[in-house]
């Protein structure tokens, strides 16, 4: 019982000290944010310009689901998605990329999930990297959600290099990706965007691990406030 009882105190401080790492992040992230937004007044310190679409997504679903419905199951959907360059540097250099996507949901609730220019690999998946144009590089989660099934991260891989289709895929930590729904964007219409805040607006059966809802939040109570 001694030994089980040290392994718990163990494992409780371990989680205590995740935590409280991730909380230092989101407190930086937050910090870097109203850095950014002093040197930069405006409704959108970081990504201040983008382009707003609406989006058609067909959900193929699949075969061995990972416990999120929109993800398992088949059906189509009609959501907004915005494309913008994070810090807004001049377009002949690159950028960080950023694409938005909101869906509805039942009862007129919505979801945000927010896309970031990476690799695909095991690790640069989790790397943000720039890119040239929309088209040029795929794009992930970069954080893992949580699910009945383990981690997961999602990504958005472009079908030509216009940066208008799609390929939605998900992806256990470390394993292959799969692609479960293809989206196309409709030619920009305007960018009077909502404000996609992926921390407060969930997609049913994926969550935020605790450490990664610490490092966004944050960033994101700064953004609201800034707002």
């Amino acid at each position: 019982m001694a030994g089980y009882a040290t392994v718990v105190e163990i494992k409780t401080t371990s989680q205590r000290l995740g935590q409280g790492a991730a909380e230092l992040a989101g407190k930086a992230l937050a910090g870097a944010f109203a850095a950014t937004a002093r040197i930069r007044p405006a409704r959108k310190p970081l990504h201040p310009k983008g382009e707003l679409h609406t989006v058609t997504i067909e959900r193929s679903g699949l075969r061995d689901g990972i416990g999120v419905p929109w993800i398992d199951e088949p059906g189509t959907s009609i959501g907004l998605v915005r494309v913008s360059r994070a810090i807004g540097i001049p377009n002949a250099l690159p950028d960080i990329y950023g694409l938005a996507l909101r869906v509805p949901l039942f009862g007129g609730a919505h979801a945000d999930i927010l896309f970031a220019t990476t690799g695909l690999g095991r690790l640069s998946r989790f790397m943000l990297l720039p890119a040239q144009h929309a088209g040029q590089r795929a794009y992930s989660t970069l954080l893992p959600y949580r699910t009945t099934s383990g981690a997961v991260v999602l990504a958005a891989l472009p079908v030509g290099a216009d940066g208008l289709t799609f390929d939605l895929a998900c992806a256990h930590a470390g394993a292959a990706w799969r692609s479960f729904a293809r989206m196309t964007l409709t030619e920009a219409s305007s960018d009077d965007s909502p404000s996609f805040d992926p921390v407060l607006n969930q997609l049913p059966g994926l969550t935020y691990y605790e450490w990664a809802a610490a490092m966004r939040e944050g960033a994101y109570r700064a953004a609201r406030r800034s707002r």
